[in-house]
């Protein structure tokens, strides 16, 4: 059974830093590249970043550019999203997510990414 499993979330005040890790689980994903999307109530889910499938390479969306580092340890099957100067608007559920096959460079896309974590709760006090 493939899993993709997030962990890390919790409340941080505004300023702070947290670390979501995405253990994955049932097969290796060396071929595929990973990506992490968010949720906040009553709003699409969003692009966040992204991460080609040998690590060359890392996206961003531009509300997190600067703030946000994605990572993986192909051999652990884990990629991390650091988050620094965290801000209310930060608050959401973060989703992990991975995909084989991104088409023309489209890793902010949804329908590119085939499997799909449980989600964990960010939530960033003011």
């Amino acid at each position: 059974q493939v899993q993709l499993v997030e962990s890390g979330g919790g409340l941080v005040q505004a300023g702070g830093s947290l670390r979501l890790s995405c253990a994955a689980s049932g097969r290796t994903f060396n071929n595929y590249a990973m990506g992490w999307f968010r949720q906040a109530p009553g709003k699409e889910r969003d692009f966040v970043a992204a991460i080609t499938w040998n690590g060359g390479v890392s996206y961003y969306a531009d509300s997190v550019k600067g703030r946000v580092t994605i990572s993986r340890d192909i051999a652990k099957n884990t990629n991390y999203l650091q988050m620094n100067s965290l801000s209310p608007e930060d608050t959401a559920v973060y989703y992990c997510a991975a995909g084989r096959w991104i088409y023309n460079s489209r890793y902010d896309a949804r329908r590119y990414y085939d499997y799909w974590g449980q989600g964990t709760q960010v939530t960033v006090s003011s």
